[in-house]
């Protein structure tokens, strides 16, 4: 299992932020200012902090971290391809790899290069995938897929293709592929001010511990500058009672809500402590409580007198009255109704049925109880003398009573009757009612100086008692509409009854006080109310001070959290599991091959906590400060040992990818690293992404050297995109046969210009062709005549090649003539000798031919003097 592998299993045991810190520094190596913000806000959220940015943290996926390699496999690479949504590659696009040896992808700056570089970073779970994979930016949204694409492999010698897909997991095989990228390995100071090694993997833990520190410093301000005062209740605290109980249990026992319920005084205690307030400080309670409680009586025989007189005009009362008068008139006029009918009956005298002869009528029922004692008026018999004209009634006078009592006792009559009675009643009653409430001078005086809004109250209802009387006595009257009878003012009874109550209770409570317990249980009473006033006036502060209590509680917590110490035994736990004489022989070796021979690791053993155990080491000759010994060029030389130290140690058979691995580096250092891949290409798959023209001059001499196989492939942009794979490589990467066969492409091209009549394009592609011609013989001179022994970009001179070199007059000759017809073309002609004739076709295939037959004679008598020197 790798160190990285370790990690993530160690890290799925680690708090959610911390396994958030771990996945951020595997993706970016180092943590930004944004980050360390994110960190802190999920390290605060854990601790029960709310984050207002609702922030969640994201972990390390299983499928991020590469599989260990299977040692008893083989995965081969040949080809990338069905390449979509790559940035700005061609749709579509492939790259062929060689099985074995190495093989070269060249393409220059803006060619695609990186594109496909990400894809294999991605889809191999290199340990550097910082880059995103973006879709075309050129092309609308909507129209932009996720990025996939296919590798062709041979797994065990099986064809297999293996789909992959942006963003889900990579295929497992392909993890056997190893792709080189700075993060290897790096060299730093350690505290014992050794210059120690550190395995890639290393570097995520000093990350975490680095956050860890970090986030404790800036917890521990937070809890500082959140740190709580009792300044403001301080004083509250000191005396006895239930407000310094829970003042004294800030934090740990009281909370906000019992404060705010503390706090909280209602009216009815607020009056209570008023009332405490006054008894307490009476001088003599007794005669104070004898003098209340008259005032008491004094204030309820003037609330009884008003309910006594709101009673007579009420609102039922007057409506009573109103409806009273109503009914009665209805009834007189339906009696009138009546009395009408009566008049009319022909023979009787006029005014019979009205009021005057009715109380004649009535006068003789009254008076016929005397003259004819035993009978019931009317019923007389017709003998009888009549009571009013007291002649003889006879039978008609008889009939005439009868149907004038039906006519008195009828129902109309009756009723109008009955109305009237009550309503006059009614009316008697209110005009009648006595409503004066005796509410003036000492009364007024002494409820004035208790509540003067009450006093005012009671005198509104004192005049509003006696207009409503006269109101309603004149609506009776029909002097007044009955909506213009005023209403009677706010009744002042029931604040009267608190006002008596209060003044029963101060009367109450100071003739208590006479008790010595109950002053004493009073006196306390009252310091409780107090304190909770006062409490209430500063509830502000306590509950800021009770809130910072909390969130420096929570930071604690936090605090507590971000120890490292749990992290920095991993880290030494897995320094001292990697730390083996094998891997520092393996660092060593790959040193060496480097040539970095100045640098070598050593295993030195220490003891802390008394118990011995290995780190590596870089020893330096001479001594000296190691920061500033190692270049950029060791550094990197470092990270490429601890690679390549790395995969022969895990036995993984699987090819290499390297992705531009002598960018910055100096020329001594691109031969060292071109060797060393060079060598590694005889045993495993080799595949190097490079836009460094002499870089792969250098890996082609190298592979020569070795006898080892090469392949160039060459990425370029056409109309179809970028990343467009081309057998034709760029003629300054080729060899004279090459750029021969180049030089005949060309020579297609000129003819058809020719053939069209296209002039300018005539002239123009000879002129190019002539240009290739004379680097053609350039390169011919340094290949062949001199067989390589002074070479561009060159390591050095091959003197053991200058035993097959004879250079003859012929060869001058032949050189001379072919570049000097090759230049003449590539300059603009003088204006007195004007333009040139362009050569005709066939005129340029002779002096390729020319070039050609030259260089064969020349290869063969390399060969001849070779054998000759022997």
């Amino acid at each position: 299992m790798t160190i990285i592998q370790e990690i993530h299993a160690w890290s799925k045991g680690l708090a959610d932020w911390q396994q958030d810190a771990v996945a951020r520094l595997y993706e970016d190596r180092t943590l930004s200012a944004v980050d360390l913000e994110d960190l802190y806000a999920l390290v605060k959220v854990e601790a029960g902090i709310p984050d207002p940015e609702s922030r969640k943290p994201k972990k390390l996926q299983d499928a991020q971290v590469a599989p260990p390699v299977d040692p008893a496999r083989i995965v081969q690479l040949v080809a990338i391809k069905d390449l979509a949504h790559v940035n700005a590659l061609a749709h579509g696009g492939s790259v062929p790899i060689a099985l074995t040896g190495l093989t070269v992808i060249y393409g220059e700056n803006g060619a695609g290069k990186s594109g496909y570089s990400r894809v294999f970073k991605h889809a191999c779970r290199a340990r550097d995938r910082r880059e995103p994979i973006l879709p075309n930016a050129n092309l609308d949204p909507k129209n932009a897929g996720v990025a996939q694409a296919v590798f062709e492999t041979m797994i065990d010698g099986v064809a297999t293709d293996l789909p992959w897909r942006y963003g889900a997991a990579a295929p497992e095989p392909l993890s056997d592929i190893s792709i080189f990228d700075t993060y290897c390995a790096r060299a730093y100071i350690d505290n014992h001010g050794d210059f120690a090694y550190a395995p890639y993997g290393l570097d995520i833990l000093e990350g975490l511990t680095s956050a860890c520190n970090k986030l404790k410093a800036r917890a521990t301000q937070d809890k500082t500058a959140n740190a709580p005062s009792d300044a403001a209740y301080v004083a509250l605290t000191k005396e006895q009672t239930a407000v310094a109980v829970a003042l004294l249990g800030i934090p740990a026992k009281t909370k906000s809500d019992q404060i705010e319920a503390l706090a909280k005084v209602t009216e009815a205690e607020q009056n209570r402590l008023t009332l405490l307030t006054k008894t307490l400080s009476e001088a003599d309670p007794k005669q104070k409580a004898q003098a209340l409680r008259q005032k008491a009586t004094r204030f309820a025989g003037l609330k009884g007198r008003i309910a006594t007189a709101i009673v007579f005009v009420d609102d039922d009362k007057i409506t009573q009255l109103q409806a009273l008068i109503e009914k009665s008139k209805t009834a007189k006029s339906a009696a009138e109704l009546a009395s009408t009918e009566f008049k009319q009956t022909p023979g009787q005298l006029i005014g019979t049925g009205g009021e005057e002869w009715k109380a004649l009528f009535e006068a003789a029922r009254v008076f016929a109880q005397t003259c004819h004692p035993g009978h019931e008026f009317p019923d007389l018999s017709e003998g009888a003398a009549c009571p009013l004209c007291q002649n003889a009634l006879g039978p008609e006078g008889a009939t005439r009573l009868v149907r004038f009592d039906a006519f008195i006792k009828q129902k109309a009559e009756q009723t109008a009757k009955q109305a009237r009675e009550l309503a006059a009643s009614a009316y008697r009653a209110i005009q009648q009612a006595v409503l004066d409430v005796m509410f003036r001078d000492a009364l007024i005086e002494e409820l004035t100086e208790i509540d003067p809004i009450l006093a005012a109250e009671c005198t509104s209802m004192q005049d509003s008692l006696l207009l409503r009387q006269k109101s309603t006595l004149r609506a009776a009257a029909a002097d007044l509409p009955w909506a213009e009878v005023p209403k009677l003012s706010a009744n002042p009874q029931h604040a009267l009854t608190i006002i008596i109550e209060e003044l029963q209770e101060q009367a109450k409570a100071l003739e208590a006080t006479a008790d010595e317990a109950v002053r004493a249980a009073m006196v306390a009473e009252k310091r409780e109310f107090d304190a909770r006033v006062r409490l209430a006036e500063v509830k502000d502060a306590v509950l800021e001070a009770l809130a910072k209590h909390e969130i420096c509680r929570k930071l604690q917590i936090c605090i507590d959290s971000l120890d490292a110490r749990g992290i920095s035994r991993k880290s030494t736990e897995l320094s001292r599991t990697t730390a083996s004489q094998e891997l520092a022989d393996a660092l060593n070796e790959e040193l060496k091959r480097l040539k970095v021979h100045q640098l070598q690791v050593v295993m030195k053993p220490e003891s802390p906590g008394g118990r011995t155990q290995f780190k590596l080491v870089l020893q330096l000759p001479g001594g000296g400060a190691p920061g500033a010994i190692l270049s950029e060029g060791e550094q990197r030389a470092i990270a490429i040992a601890s690679f390549l130290a790395e995969i022969k140690l895990g036995k993984g058979r699987g090819g290499i990818v390297f992705d531009d691995p002598v960018s910055s580096l100096d020329h001594r250092r691109r031969w060292e690293v071109a060797e060393r891949l060079a060598i590694e290409s005889l045993t495993r798959q080799v595949i190097i992404f490079t836009h460094d023209i002499y870089f792969l001059c250098i890996l082609e001499q190298k592979i020569e050297e070795l006898a080892g196989t090469l392949t160039k492939n060459y990425i370029r942009r056409t109309e179809r995109g970028f990343g467009v794979h081309s057998q034709d490589l760029p003629f300054d990467v080729l060899g004279t046969k090459g750029r021969l066969a180049r030089l005949r492409d060309m020579l297609v091209e000129v003819r058809k210009a020719q053939k069209v009549g296209n002039d300018d394009d005539h002239r123009h592609l000879t002129a190019a062709c002539y240009g290739k011609l004379r680097l053609a013989w350039e390169r011919c001179i340094e290949e062949v005549l001199l067989n390589g022994a002074v070479q561009r970009f060159g390591e050095g001179v091959s003197t053991q090649r200058l035993k097959s070199v004879v250079v003859t007059d012929d060869d001058y000759h032949e050189i001379d003539a072919g570049m000097t017809k090759s230049s003449k073309f590539e300059h603009d002609a003088a204006m007195a000798v004007g333009r040139l004739p362009v050569p005709e076709p066939d005129e340029l295939e002779q002096d390729i031919a020319k070039l050609d037959a030259w260089r064969k004679t020349v290869d063969d008598r390399l060969k001849t003097i070779a054998k000759a020197r022997g």
